[in-house]
């Protein structure tokens, strides 16, 4: 009896172990294709301004290409935003990039150089617009900041674009009834708690760093964007019909929301490239993206929202052909 169980116990090792190589080779073939070398070279990836949401996820995602494409060289170049980055993209001063889809959908309809060439890689996470006032501050509505003092974001930026928008749909006349100030997240926390702004818009993830930090110092709250004025932002046509209503969770910004949902506008992200830029190359940034949601998500929150059956949704743009490659290559 003692020589039968050494035999069996060997078997079912050896039938264990072949078990555990096929596992093995599925995820890897999912993961990283079997026998297929990584991508290598030089790439510009544009992100945003420090402390904002692009910057973080451009940051986390280059460590997680540099672990599936070794020989890839990622520069990350800050940006004021969504119509900057756009641009760069346009114009070949930058390979991958992320916007907001009315950002996109405004940079198609001003400007014909470049715009054809513009591809989408995924949809990512929906940007949430804040406007940020003091705690006692008299704002209670977007039409009571008639002559203050409001940061709109940086030119370029997609929170001046849609600053501007929500400005006009409220009847105010962003360069005549208030007056305008180029701050966007990055040193407009700073300057509301100075007592230079009297508010701010921006336009994230949730939640946003700089927000946050924000509020273990001053006192804030946010100013609703209720369903009127989004109607009234659907009839501008345009890029403003990538807007929809939507609540800032309570669990957003728990500090200052204290268990209130808070009504505002969201509008997609795209990550986003060119035509020309390599289907290879792009089916692999397309799959680290995806693979990496969890690991980047475990610090950028925003980033646990890409999710693989809504990342072909990249409206205005078509798909890159890499893009498209890799989300057949997954199809159930």
């Amino acid at each position: 009896m003692s020589k039968v169980f050494p035999r069996l116990g060997r078997r079912r090792a050896l039938q264990g172990a072949a078990v555990g190589v096929v596992a093995l080779a599925l995820l890897l073939w999912w993961l990283l294709p079997l026998g297929e070398k990584p991508p290598s070279g030089t790439i510009v990836f544009s992100t945003g301004t420090p402390r904002g949401v692009y910057q973080e996820y451009g940051e986390r995602l280059r460590t997680e290409l540099g672990k599936d494409m070794p020989g890839l060289k990622v520069k990350l170049l800050n940006s004021a935003g969504s119509q900057e980055n756009v641009q760069r993209v346009a114009t070949r001063q930058a390979d991958f990039t992320i916007a907001a889809a009315d950002a996109v959908a405004t940079y198609e309809q001003r400007h014909g150089s470049g715009a054809g060439r513009l591809r989408g890689v995924a949809r990512l996470y929906d940007d949430y617009v804040h406007l940020v006032v003091p705690r006692d501050s008299d704002v209670r509505t977007v039409a009571d900041l008639r002559h203050k003092r409001v940061a709109t974001g940086l030119p370029n930026s997609g929170v001046r674009l849609i600053a501007e928008r929500v400005l006009r749909a409220a009847g105010i006349d962003p360069r005549e009834d208030i007056t305008p100030v180029a701050d966007g997240i990055d040193t407009g926390p700073a300057r509301l708690r100075e007592g230079k702004i009297d508010a701010f818009f921006w336009s994230g993830g949730l939640p946003t760093k700089g927000l946050a930090a924000l509020a273990q110092q001053r006192a804030f709250r946010f100013v609703p964007i209720d369903d009127d004025l989004v109607a009234r932002l659907h009839d501008q046509g345009g890029g403003a019909r990538y807007y929809r209503a939507t609540n800032i969770p309570e669990s957003a910004y728990p500090k200052v929301q204290q268990g209130v949902q808070v009504p505002t506008i969201a509008v997609s992200n795209l990550l986003m490239t060119r035509t020309d830029v390599d289907p290879r190359l792009t089916e692999w940034v397309t799959r680290t993206v995806i693979k990496s949601r969890d690991g980047i998500g475990a610090h950028v929150h925003s980033a646990q929202l890409v999710d693989l059956r809504t990342a072909i949704y990249t409206d205005p743009l078509p798909l890159q052909e890499g893009a498209r490659r890799y989300y057949r290559s997954v199809k159930p």
